[in-house]
């Protein structure tokens, strides 16, 4: 017994949370994956693959949890360096996944250098706020030095992965709040965010093409065939505006269509994660009963929460958002127990950062915001992301086992006595 408490230090409500949603991927990872399974041909192969990666994101969350806290603060120059370089190499050695230049391979190993860069500025971020922290709140300067480093991370992510470049902002924002930056600087963002947003839109919609149906379906052979001209600078750098116009499009064009003049062909993923939502009678056709998981594309990733629903009902949807809710309160409650700032405000960051895009993910499912190739946090399947991901729990569990806390109000009425 004792070695085993060795092992699941801190939290474990943490813990506990963890195992869940390990569960629930295990078994919709395995269901989801048919098409994998047929392209493959190997019936257990993904979820092997799978439940091997998760297996060493718990290696990797056990390690990190025994890391006392005040030691992350020493790798947050070198992970901000490390993230800011190969953010850089992604546009000139990246492979390209499904129209997006977001991977590279360092020794064989392939990751994504944006989930690199989403861990260093939130540790980077915490240590400016618990650096400058004073009685009435965080120094004015804090804020003119977060976004400097903001912009060297999130700047680079947002021309291949404008969602997570959105999220991890967002996140920044929120931070800002929970260090007490003053109030007046997060209105100004705001302003001068929104304003950038809607130039932003505007420029997406006048370089961005999306051709009509009736032109495409005109097109002839000897025009498809027809050599590309070399894209210029402006579409190297903004290769995926035509993608952003396609589908603020989409999620502004509010024109109900009937399901028999619904096109599946062009808006497959929407159309059948719908189908899924809609057909799982409240209560679910059970696990591994799915029908539109041999019809989503991403139905493993960024489309999980629809087939959760699909084959556990509401029950099963509440269960997974309860979960990730119970992640950020219990985080919550570990950050206002710590008696410095930096392991608060490091905890709460990494709790947001998952929260928020786990959040995202479950919007896209429902039809709630643009479809984008956001993964289900713990949940979806994944590779070093989802050890990645693990790490980042391993930072939570570090702080609750690790960081000083403050003296519980019975001590201290007995010291003042």
């Amino acid at each position: 017994m004792g070695k085993i408490n060795n092992i699941f230090k801190g939290d474990k409500v943490i813990w506990m949370i963890f195992f869940f949603l390990c569960v629930i991927s295990i078994v919709e990872v395995f269901s989801a994956s048919s098409a994998l399974t047929y392209k493959k041909g190997n019936y257990m192969g993904p979820i092997i693959y799978h439940t091997t990666v998760l297996a060493l994101g718990f290696v990797t969350m056990v390690l990190i949890l025994n890391v006392p806290c005040k030691y992350f603060k020493l790798a947050t120059l070198p992970l901000l360096l490390f993230a800011f370089v190969t953010l850089i190499l992604v546009f000139i050695l990246g492979e390209t996944t499904n129209g997006a230049q977001r991977w590279i391979s360092i020794f064989g190993i392939q990751f994504q250098p944006s989930e690199i860069a989403k861990g260093a500025m939130v540790l980077a971020e915490a240590q400016i706020l618990s650096m400058m922290q004073t009685e009435n709140g965080a120094d004015r300067r804090a804020f003119g030095f977060i976004l400097v480093v903001a912009a060297f991370m999130i700047l680079p992510i947002a021309l291949e992965n404008l969602s997570t470049a959105a999220l991890l902002f967002g996140v920044v924002v929120m931070m800002m709040i929970v260090g007490r930056v003053p109030m007046t600087q997060i209105g100004k963002l705001f302003g001068v965010c929104a304003l950038v947003a809607a130039l932003g839109v505007i420029f997406i919609m006048v370089i961005g093409h999306e051709p009509a149906p009736e032109a495409v379906a005109q097109a002839s052979v000897e025009e498809v065939q027809k050599p590309k001209a070399p894209p210029s600078k402006m579409e190297k750098v903004f290769h995926r505006a035509d993608t952003w116009k396609s589908r603020i499009n989409k999620f502004f064009n509010h024109k109900e269509v009937a399901p028999d003049e619904f096109d599946l062909d062009k808006d497959a993923q929407v159309g059948h994660a719908n189908i899924a939502i809609a057909t799982s009678n409240v209560i679910g056709k059970g696990p591994g009963n799915s029908v539109e998981r041999d019809f989503l594309s991403q139905a493993f990733s960024d489309f999980i929460y629809a087939i959760i629903i699909e084959e556990m009902g509401i029950e099963g949807a509440f269960l997974v958002v309860l979960l990730y809710v119970v992640l950020l309160f219990r985080t919550g409650i570990i950050a206002s127990r710590c008696e410095n700032n930096f392991p608060a405000f490091l905890a709460m960051g990494i709790a947001l950062l998952l929260t928020s895009q786990a959040i995202f993910n479950m919007m896209v499912a429902v039809g709630l915001a643009p479809v984008t190739g956001q993964p289900l946090p713990l949940i979806s399947k994944g590779g070093t992301s989802t050890v990645i991901n693990c790490a980042y729990l391993g930072v939570i569990l570090s702080v609750s086992r690790s960081a000083k806390k403050r003296p519980e109000k019975k001590e201290m009425q007995a010291a003042v006595a």
